[in-house]
C-alpha cells in the first residue's frame, strides 16, 4: 500500500476510520493524530565464557505506544461514548482503526497505520475560557493498542 516518491509528503491530509468506514464526516475529521510508535526492548547478556569482556543486547519484547487523537468538539458525543461504553463494560476494543496518509490530490492513500485491538483509555473535554475564548473547543481520545501495522 505504501507508496514510494522522491519528496516527503505533507501531514496535513489524513483520513481516521474507527471501523464505522466513515472517513468523510465532519465526525471522521481530526486535527491531530499523535503517539504512534513501536519500542523494541533489549536486555544485556554475557556468556560466562565469551571471549569480550561486555555483554551482548539481546532483542525482547515490543511495545506500542497509546495514541492520541484530536479534534474540534462538534456536539457529538461518540468518543465519549466509547469510553463510557469501556468503563461499565459493555464494550471492550475496537479491533482495526486505520489512519491513512494522503497525498495532496486526495487520491488515496500512500501510507497507512493500523492501529489493531483499540480501547479508548482516555477522554479529555475542551478547555474553556471566557477571558482569552478565541480558541476551537478541541476535544481528545487516547487509545490504548496491541499492535501497531504499517502498510
Amino acid at each position: 500500500m505504501a507508496v514510494q516518491r522522491d519528496t516527503p509528503y505533507s501531514s496535513f491530509n489524513f483520513l481516521v476510520d474507527f471501523a464505522t468506514g466513515d472517513v468523510n464526516s465532519v465526525r471522521a475529521g481530526f486535527q491531530e493524530v499523535s503517539g504512534m510508535n513501536i519500542e523494541v526492548t533489549s536486555a544485556d547478556y554475557r556468556n560466562g565464557n565469551s571471549k569480550t569482556n561486555h555483554p551482548i543486547k539481546v532483542n525482547g519484547v515490543y511495545r506500542v505506544g497509546d495514541v492520541t487523537f484530536k479534534r474540534g468538539l462538534i456536539g457529538a458525543t461518540d468518543l465519549y461514548e466509547w469510553v463510557d461504553a469501556i468503563r461499565t463494560g459493555t464494550r471492550r476494543v475496537i479491533p482495526t482503526v486505520t489512519v491513512s496518509l494522503l497525498d495532496e490530490a486526495h487520491e488515496g492513500p500512500a501510507l497507512q497505520w493500523v492501529l489493531l485491538n483499540a480501547r479508548a483509555i482516555k477522554w479529555t473535554g475542551p478547555s474553556l475560557n471566557a477571558k482569552t475564548g478565541t480558541d476551537v473547543a478541541i476535544e481528545e481520545l487516547v487509545l490504548s493498542i496491541e499492535d501497531l501495522v504499517v502498510q
